[in-house]
């Protein structure tokens, strides 16, 4: 079998929204997403999708094109990924090999990745190993955006499709008390067989952050994702101490430098990898191992259709996010039931994009 890459593109895809979403730090107008493609010479082909909002299109893709040139150059086998990811990090060195550059050969390596499933016959999760047939998993949103009504209909809809936890967005602008609000119906219109979790997205300081996990406590949660900026480690140290609530961070970092700073404080609980963030499927696997080192399980961000097979195979797997952006431009989405989400049995990633959804970008 020929599995030299021959062939590397990508194209756009959007998934439709009906109106802008918002955290506490950004304004969401599109759902956009780059998808890349690897060919080998025998024609078997791998996808991988970076998820790319509105943010930054020309940049985006003068990186995705700068490596998608350097991999055919360079006529990669599609197994190759740490050689491609090292000797890409080298040549991306001299402007910066994290950002930009990262997200392009991580969404390049998930391709090489699907394509070496389809070249064995194999799901990714089985040529890793898999030590799990199943992952807890919760409906995210909660958008500070909505209405009470949206936010109600969005959890409830969730409920009744079998999810057993939800995610809120809090640091909303009109303080505490509209977050305690929103926090606070969810939990009455949802019952208590309906866990909870909130999600500031480093828009607190520490004293409201603080103020608020003292005030919701009688709500009752599981954790407080990213209650303040993500270089704050004195603050997550403190707020580890005092705030009474499992403490999740991770989706912002390239690397494992504020891991191993979280750790050297004891402050955090919950690690959160962002699969093309941190550069693809070792370097993920890399920081979920040293993670479980030091008794940390693993909640990775957004990329279910990837963390799901991924969790499968490491040692302190804790739950996935869901988002079902991708679902209607893809062919088959992942099975959810009963909170757990299942990994696909297909050939590599087990899913591709619908050729009708995708715009060559050229």
């Amino acid at each position: 079998m020929n599995t030299k890459i021959k062939k590397a593109r990508f194209y756009r895809a959007v998934s439709r929204i009906t109106k802008p979403i918002a955290d506490s730090t950004h304004t969401i107008s599109k759902i956009a997403f780059y998808v890349t493609e690897v060919e080998t010479a025998d024609g078997v082909r791998g996808q991988g999708y970076l998820l790319s909002f509105h943010y930054s299109p020309n940049a985006i893709e003068g990186a995705l094109m700068d490596c998608c040139n350097f991999i055919l150059d360079k006529e990669y086998n599609v197994y190759q990924t740490v050689l491609a990811k090292k000797e890409w990090d080298m040549e991306a060195e001299y402007f910066g090999n994290t950002g930009l550059n990262t997200c392009a050969v991580a969404a390049f390596n998930v391709a090489m990745w699907d394509a070496w499933g389809h070249c064995n016959g194999q799901p990714v999760h089985k040529l890793l190993g898999c030590n799990q047939d199943r992952i807890p998993v919760y409906g995210s949103g909660g958008w500070i955006s909505y209405t009470d009504e949206e936010l109600l209909e969005e959890v409830l809809d969730y409920k009744s499709r079998g999810f057993t936890a939800v995610k809120i967005k809090v640091g909303h602008p009109d303080g505490i008390e509209r977050d305690l609000h929103r926090l606070g119906i969810c939990r009455e219109k949802l019952g208590s067989g309906v866990k909870i979790m909130m999600d500031a997205n480093q828009g607190m300081d520490v004293v409201d952050a603080l103020k608020l996990s003292e005030q919701a406590k009688e709500i009752g949660l599981q954790w407080f994702e990213e209650p303040v900026p993500h270089t704050d480690f004195a603050g997550y140290g403190l707020l580890r101490q005092k705030c009474g609530i499992a403490l999740a961070m991770g989706e912002r970092e390239y690397d494992c430098e504020a891991l191993k700073n979280l750790i050297a404080r004891n402050a955090l609980d919950l690690w959160q990898p962002d699969l093309i963030r941190l550069g693809g499927v070792e370097e993920w696997r890399n920081s979920a191992a040293l993670a479980s080192a030091y008794q940390l399980p693993v909640l990775p961000h957004y990329y279910k259709d990837y963390d799901v097979p991924l969790l499968c195979t490491i040692k302190r797997p804790y739950g996935a996010e869901s988002f079902d952006w991708i679902d209607g431009i893809i062919d088959n989405t992942m099975r959810i039931e009963d909170g757990y989400a299942y990994p696909r049995e297909g050939a590599g990633w087990g899913f591709r994009f619908k050729e009708e959804a995708l715009e060559e970008v050229r």
